[in-house]
């Protein structure tokens, strides 16, 4: 963020990959909502985006470019985002996503350092898009699962946006590459707090609970495991199927949430009657223990 003048400021972040599932106009829209989410989770508005491409054009042609712009020009317009150029370059495989510059008062910034005890957790968006995707590369998955994760990664963050600013939320991040324990790692120590989760009380994709998820891992699976394990304590022996959420890794995942207990209940409501993915209280922020992280089952 980049303060511009005493009531303006810009939020910038720049986020790109290789394609998660085969069709490239869905691809084009996760990889472009997904790039938005960074200016959502701040409380901006996405103002101007530049497309990043890597392509093998002297393997593939250009159709299933035109596909993925084509996706994230549709996620971009829905934003109310302006796409004003970017860059290609020649690569061994397909990336793509946007460097987007949005604007947010500086008086109304929500950073992941700032959570307060008392406050609860509420997550946007169900978690389980790194299993679902994993599978799908390995033509293991089934389609309803594939279309259920596809529209969750495809939905914009601006429903958890405004539904936050509407309540004056204590604290947002968006959970991605890190999982949900690495974001929320990162919440708990920047605001030097410890982050108390409820693993019966994760979002899940819709029927995946009847998927063997276990044999889907990825590698970012293990690193998010062995990167917040030092920092959790876990009271009681947790469910091990819905461990597994705790460190997957999330495309275009949703925004998590520290807002006061006596607003949990409008931003549901909001999150609600925004259509938003998931609306979901997983947890409270407790004053510091002897751990960032405390799950329960």
């Amino acid at each position: 963020m980049y303060r511009l003048a005493p009531d303006l400021a810009i939020v910038q972040t720049v986020d790109f990959f290789p394609p998660v599932v085969d069709a490239p106009y869905v691809y084009g829209q996760i990889a472009a909502a997904n790039s938005l989410s960074d200016v959502y989770a701040m409380g901006g508005r996405p103002v101007t985006a530049m497309n990043i491409v890597g392509y093998p054009d002297d393997e593939l042609d250009f159709e299933w470019l035109g596909l993925i712009l084509k996706g994230g020009a549709e996620r971009c317009q829905a934003a109310g985002c302006t796409i004003v150029g970017g860059h290609t370059v020649r690569d061994a495989e397909i990336k793509f996503g946007l460097s987007v510059t949005g604007t947010v008062h500086p008086d109304l910034v929500v950073t992941n350092a700032t959570a307060r005890p008392g406050d609860v957790l509420v997550l946007t968006k169900p978690l389980g898009t790194g299993f679902v995707t994993t599978a799908a590369k390995k033509q293991a998955c089934p389609d309803d699962l594939l279309t259920a994760a596809c529209e969750s990664m495809t939905q914009l963050n601006a429903i958890g946006r405004d539904a936050m600013l509407a309540v004056g939320a204590s604290a947002a991040t968006d959970v991605t590459g890190f999982g949900l324990a690495g974001h929320s790692l990162e919440m708990a120590d920047g605001s030097g707090v410890t982050l108390a989760l409820r693993l019966g009380a994760l979002p899940l994709l819709r029927g995946i609970d009847r998927f063997d998820v276990t044999r889907f891992r990825t590698r970012a699976s293990k690193s998010n495991r062995e990167y917040t394990e030092a920092a959790t304590r876990f009271d009681g022996t947790p469910d091990p199927f819905r461990l597994e959420f705790l460190y997957d890794a999330q495309t275009s995942g949703g925004l998590l949430i520290s807002v006061r207990e006596d607003r949990a209940d409008e931003l549901i409501r909001l999150l609600t009657a925004g259509g938003a993915a998931a609306a979901a209280v997983i947890g409270a922020v407790r004053p510091r223990e002897d751990r960032s992280l405390a799950i329960t089952s």
